[in-house]
């Protein structure tokens, strides 16, 4: 059974008209999915049928490690976005990017395709000055709509800097996470492992934060 109907669909279609350039879709799972890992690859089969700028390569994660390795992914089920060159970006979704979520899934591949919003240049100049390595983790669940903007900044950050990973990491998918991180309400944003922030935060609250690390 299909996860988008036939209306969805067309709109879906008609947001991924934004999408400029190629984008390779990567997807982590396993030879026997788990049910998340198999919503994941359903969620991923339809939204790249609907585009020919996108193209789906999927894993095993365990037969190809050497992939994994290679882009830092410790977990699944993992979603790359990357330009066609498969240059890494520090960006990751863990778990389905489905609900409020589809909307960052979305900005996502148009901002990896080269189709982004204009930063003010204030906010640009900050990013561009992080010299540290920063992991940021934003712990959403489908049903949030306010998670969506929470992922969408700190993944901007990480295309802006190459010193910045960030990861969408869907709460109920990894309970060991959550548990492990305290999340008690989404969105809720761990940078480096010891600064949280909470809520609906804009990009200029990460940048506070990660230049007080």
């Amino acid at each position: 059974m299909a996860i988008f109907n036939e209306e969805a669909q067309k709109q879906l279609k008609e947001m991924l008209k934004s999408v400029k350039e190629p984008i390779q879709v990567l997807l982590f799972t396993q030879e026997f999915e788990c049910s998340s890992c198999r919503d994941t690859h359903m969620f991923l089969d339809e939204i790249c049928a609907l585009s020919e700028k996108l193209t789906l390569t999927v894993y095993d994660f365990v037969k190809d490690k050497a992939q994994a390795d290679k882009y830092g992914v410790d977990k699944i089920p993992a979603i790359l976005v990357l330009p066609d060159n498969r240059q890494a970006n520090g960006i990751c979704f863990y778990g389905p990017p489905g609900g409020y979520e589809i909307n960052s899934f979305i900005k996502t591949l148009q901002e990896v395709s080269g189709n982004s919003e204009e930063l003010p240049q204030v906010l640009l100049k900050r990013i561009k000055a992080i010299e540290k390595t920063i992991h940021i983790q934003v712990f959403i669940t489908p049903s949030c709509p306010y998670c969506s903007g929470a992922v969408i900044a700190a993944h901007r950050i990480a295309l802006e800097n190459q010193n910045v990973s960030a990861d969408m990491i869907e709460a109920s998918t990894f309970p060991q996470l959550a548990l492990k991180y305290r999340v008690t309400g989404v969105p809720k944003i761990v940078i480096n492992e010891t600064h949280e922030l909470m809520g609906a935060q804009p990009l200029s609250a990460f940048l506070d934060t990660i230049e007080n690390i």
